[in-house]
């Protein structure tokens, strides 16, 4: 989207936006910082009080096909996901900020002004709520179970009428009980995580349970919560965290993250008043990973 030659318009440029603040960052830090490195570098744009930090990006790369395609990659999308990171932490250098969904993208920086200016109530009631809070993550696995012995599992081929056939299926319906058993548990135990790590939290979101593939963990992921936490109790609830760790819990393992930029608290497309429904900005461009 370069500008034409002659005497025509200029077509706008892509802008990839990161977040908005009302405290725009150092100067020097913004400079230093790094968006995408295709891009140029990164800068502010003000939009009626607020500023969005945002970066020039070539259209080559960056339009709704090109970049569609390239976050299809998982080695682009992890690039992506990380130079977007790195454009919300240089944002959040003075002040509380909204991060904007990766790949947010503006044909120009007058329609990046207008997005934001056009939902600056919302804007303003997410920077006032996240103010001196941080996200942490907290993620409940069960334990590992065993593998099941090759001799059992062999033995159903095996397995034929009477009294060793009722035996055998005896056994299995007694392994299916244990194992329902053991999930409750877990179930249970998660659940009761939850519910002393809330009351220490400002709030707190479930996301849905990653998979096997992406853990890396054979047990089933049965929570995947963030929470947002005021600064001012951080340490009441990294101690029950603490808490919760040493205590003795068979049926699950917990891996716990933190402090965190808030992203899950910060949806900044939905207003306030009129739920998960409400529209987004106009003229915007948006991927969502």
């Amino acid at each position: 989207m370069s500008g034409t030659t002659g005497a025509g318009p200029e077509v706008p440029g892509i802008v990839c936006a990161f977040a908005v603040t009302r405290t725009p960052p150092d100067a020097a830090a913004l400079a230093a910082a790094r968006g995408h490195e295709e891009g140029g570098p990164l800068r502010l744009v003000r939009a009626g009080g607020l500023c969005l930090v945002v970066q020039d990006v070539p259209a080559a790369l960056f339009d709704q096909e090109a970049l569609t395609e390239r976050l299809n990659r998982p080695g682009d999308l992890e690039r992506c996901a990380r130079a977007h990171h790195r454009g919300v932490e240089a944002a959040a250098g003075r002040g509380p900020v909204v991060p904007l969904p990766m790949a947010t993208l503006y044909r120009g920086d007058p329609t990046a002004a207008r997005a934001v200016t056009d939902r600056r109530e919302a804007l303003e009631a997410l920077l006032d709520r996240l103010r001196d809070r941080t996200e942490w993550a907290v993620k409940v696995h069960a334990a590992e179970a065993p593998p099941e012995p090759a001799a059992e599992a062999g033995a159903q081929a095996g397995a034929g009428a009477g009294a060793g056939g009722r035996a055998y299926l005896s056994r299995v319906s007694a392994r299916r009980r244990d194992r329902q058993g053991a999930h409750d548990r877990a179930l249970a135990e998660a659940e009761a995580v939850d519910a002393e790590l809330r009351r220490y939290a400002v709030a707190a979101t479930r996301h849905r349970p990653q998979s096997e593939r992406l853990t890396g963990h054979r047990a089933p992921q049965l929570l995947n919560v963030a929470y947002l936490v005021e600064d001012a109790r951080r340490a009441a609830f990294t101690g029950a965290l603490a808490r919760i760790a040493a205590a003795r819990r068979p049926a699950v393992r917990i891996d716990a993250s933190g402090p965190w930029i808030p992203y899950s608290f910060a949806r900044w497309d939905e207003d306030p008043r009129s739920g998960p429904e409400a529209p987004a900005a106009p003229d915007r461009e948006e991927v969502r990973s």
